[in-house]
């Protein structure tokens, strides 16, 4: 009994570690993006759309140049916010490349360690009418099936806690 309760932490804690670096991902995507809008390129944009606004509604032959003077002006202000908005995209590339590269490396340490460790030894034990057609998959690299309960390996396992793991953070982000 203590062995099956010991097989049923260590999937728990390998499920908490992939979702722990499936929410620092998510993280760090939304600061990124939270720092991609600049207060500058926020007030570009609405100028913009004001002045091709005005244009519009100047639709008179008589009102022609000032509308052609108007949609000048608004383009070169497009102009303008993509110079910016490139320039800032470098320094964003910059400044999150380096903890995006720091997560990827140490996801992929932790998860060849966690491997390594739990090659032959299953993770977790469950009953094969559970995981019927697919008994044969989850119990890849673990010890062939025992009291009718399908031992489920480390990859297999890793594989569903990273998917689980990121359709758990992806549902929490949304709503918060």
């Amino acid at each position: 009994m203590e062995d099956d309760q010991g097989k049923s932490i260590k999937a728990i804690f390998i499920f908490f570690i992939a979702t722990g670096f499936q929410f620092f991902d998510k993280f760090i995507a939304l600061n990124k993006r939270k720092a991609s809008m600049s207060e500058k390129d926020l007030q570009l944009r609405s100028e913009i759309k004001r002045l091709l606004k005005e244009a519009a509604a100047l639709s008179q032959p008589s009102t022609f140049a000032q509308a052609a003077k108007l949609r000048r002006t608004a383009a070169a202000k497009e102009k303008e916010l993509a110079k910016s908005q490139e320039s800032h995209s470098m320094e964003m590339k910059s400044s999150f490349g380096l903890y995006e590269r720091v997560l990827m490396i140490s996801k992929i340490v932790v998860f060849t360690l966690l491997t390594l460790w739990f090659w032959r030894v299953p993770v977790a034990a469950i009953s094969k009418e559970l995981v019927q057609p697919f008994g044969w998959f989850l119990s890849w690299t673990a010890t062939p099936s025992f009291n009718d309960n399908v031992m489920i390996g480390i990859v297999p396992w890793l594989i569903l806690s990273n998917k689980v793991g990121r359709y758990f953070v992806k549902k929490v982000f949304k709503f918060a």
